[in-house]
């Protein structure tokens, strides 16, 4: 309720008019109400934007000037006259959708774009007058276009509505004596502008997104190649410096035969302690210090930059590898926005890694490399039944991979390398050879960690924007959460679901996709519009979790309000 409807809403509506009605030809008796979800970010942070414009351009933004900005164009003397003023159901007739494409700087100009007059746009600065305000436009736009709403129970959520609120606290407090809701340190999806957690409904882009869990490995810095050293030398003196890179596959360590970075990447030093510094990208430095890795915690201290491109043929010691003492090497196909910016090199088991050693090996010359740097050869770490105890060389023949610009091909070899290795591989090497890689992968990690040489290292899935437009991180909170993902609840959603009938095919297999995903998913909030969670005050009940059983409140909504 932070606008007027628009096409989106009225594509989903339609199919529930067009149903309900269809049902009531039927002879049967359809219910179609309509309620109002208010929860959740959207009014607060936009009435939180007019407070700060107000502050800056006065009550009626009447210090407000742009040169460039257009004179608006003037009345039309033919124009009818509206004898009455205009209420809330005759102004801001534009949907969301309209106001996001205007690309107008301030909230005053979006609320102004939508119909709303500019004296009485202060109003909005209250994020409880906006609860008011689209309510009765909305019912205004369902009557106009025809749809058959029960309006008897119509209700908006929040604090507001003292009955909904009731249920809300009521489903909560339940859910909590249940043991559903648990309080405890969990990785979760993080806006840092908006000062917590960032789920499905409060984000712009990357809806669905989860945190990403790797091993973050500190390769340790033995001896800087000259354009390095040039440039860090009196920022890392007498520290020790790890460049870290984040991997999937802990178990392969014992393979390594060098790393790679990105020569157009920019990185970043950052300090961990005292006496360590960590080197990466600002946007995995960002994620540590919302997880306790760097201090101080949700700072970014960044000591230095230097470009890819100067940190080739440093020489680091590789932890855990038959052969520590290896090469800071280029790769082409290094991304900024995953993992560190730092890939640690097994080209024993990773298509990318081998066919950008070989490209190396072939013409060193050309990317600017000694020939020593790439003297080592692959080691075997693990064996699989497909393709022995050389994965990633038997892949590139295979598919006929040229070189590492081969994209495409590559990212089929990747998926089938870690599928037959992790499914069917058998460790080679190390303290655990003879295990499964399924069984040793965990244990592996476990002993680089105690060791010192790793440490758990989180970031989401893709990139999430906020609704404030924040690029979210991951962060280690402590928080409550609903554990969707505990067993015995999850077969008793899937049981029911079983006996559900549903639209199509296509409605079952989405909610079987979303019940296979869905885990520990955080219930509370500290911004916002919403209830507040009985037991402690300070927090809000998340905006999906208050509107998980909602259908339920319509049966009784028309008795109470």
């Amino acid at each position: 309720m932070n606008g007027s409807l628009h096409l989106g809403h009225g594509f989903s509506i339609s199919k529930i008019e067009f149903n309900a009605g269809y049902q009531r030809m039927l002879g049967k008796r359809a219910l179609f109400p309509v309620g109002m979800h208010c929860t959740g970010m959207p009014i607060k942070a936009a009435a939180d934007k007019l407070v700060r414009e107000i502050e800056l351009f006065g009550e009626n933004f009447e210090r407000y000037t742009d040169d460039s900005e257009a004179e608006p164009p003037a009345a039309d003397p033919t124009a009818p006259v509206q004898a009455n003023p205009a209420t809330a159901v005759d102004r801001a007739k534009k949907g969301k959708v309209a106001a996001k494409a205007t690309g107008l700087t301030y909230q005053f100009q979006i609320m102004e774009s939508i119909g709303v007059p500019r004296e009485e746009i202060k109003k909005f600065a209250d994020p409880y007058y906006w609860l008011g305000y689209f309510p009765p436009i909305t019912k205004q736009d369902c009557s106009d276009a025809g749809l058959r709403v029960d309006w008897r129970r119509s209700f908006i959520t929040t604090d507001a509505n003292p009955y909904y609120d009731a249920f809300v606290r009521w489903q909560i407090n339940k859910l909590r004596a249940l043991g559903k809701i648990k309080f405890g340190e969990r990785y979760t999806i993080y806006s840092p502008k908006d000062g917590q957690p960032c789920m499905d409904h409060d984000r712009q882009s990357g809806e669905a997104l989860n945190p990403q869990e790797y091993t973050g490995l500190k390769i340790e810095v033995t001896e800087w190649s000259p354009e390095a050293a040039a440039v860090l030398k009196d920022v890392v003196a007498g520290k020790k410096v790890y460049l870290v890179a984040a991997t999937l596959r802990p178990e392969t360590m014992y393979g390594q035969t060098n790393c790679y970075v990105g020569t157009n990447i920019k990185y970043g030093l950052f300090p961990v302690n005292e006496t360590d510094i960590y080197l990466c990208t600002y946007r995995a430095a960002r994620n540590m210090a919302f997880q306790g890795i760097t201090t101080p915690a949700h700072q970014v201290n960044q000591l230095a930059e230097i470009e890819g491109s100067k940190l080739i043929g440093t020489k680091v010691k590789a932890p855990f590898a038959i052969n520590p003492d290896v090469y800071v090497l280029p790769m082409d196909n290094v991304l900024p926005t995953k993992g560190t910016g730092v890939v640690t090199s097994v080209p024993s088991d990773s298509p990318d890694d081998y066919a950008t050693l070989m490209d190396l090996k072939k013409k060193p010359e050309f990317y600017k490399i000694k020939p020593e740097w790439v003297a080592p050869e692959p080691i075997p770490v693990l064996s699989t039944p497909a393709y022995g105890e050389m994965t990633a060389p038997a892949l590139i023949q295979k598919l006929k991979i040229q070189s590492q610009k081969d994209v495409k091909q590559l990212a089929e070899a990747k998926e089938l390398a870690y599928k037959e290795g992790f499914y069917q591989g058998t460790m080679s090497v190390g303290e655990f050879k003879g295990l499964s890689v399924q069984e040793a992968k965990p244990k592996v990690r476990a002993r680089m960690i105690e060791a010192g040489l790793a440490f758990p290292y989180c970031e989401p899935e893709g990139l999430v924007i906020s609704r404030s437009g924040d690029e979210c991180v991951v962060a280690l909170l402590d928080q409550y959460y609903l554990d969707y993902g505990e067993a015995s609840w999850k077969e008793q959603a899937e049981k029911c679901l079983a006996n559900m009938e549903t639209y199509s095919s296509e409605t079952r297999h989405a909610f079987q996709g979303v019940l296979n995903w869905l885990n520990q998913w955080a219930c509370a909030r500290s911004f916002g519009l919403g209830s507040k969670i009985p037991w402690d005050p300070q927090f809000l009940v998340e905006s999906l979790s208050d509107s998980t059983i909602y259908m339920s409140y319509y049966t009784v909504s028309h008795l109470l309000h």
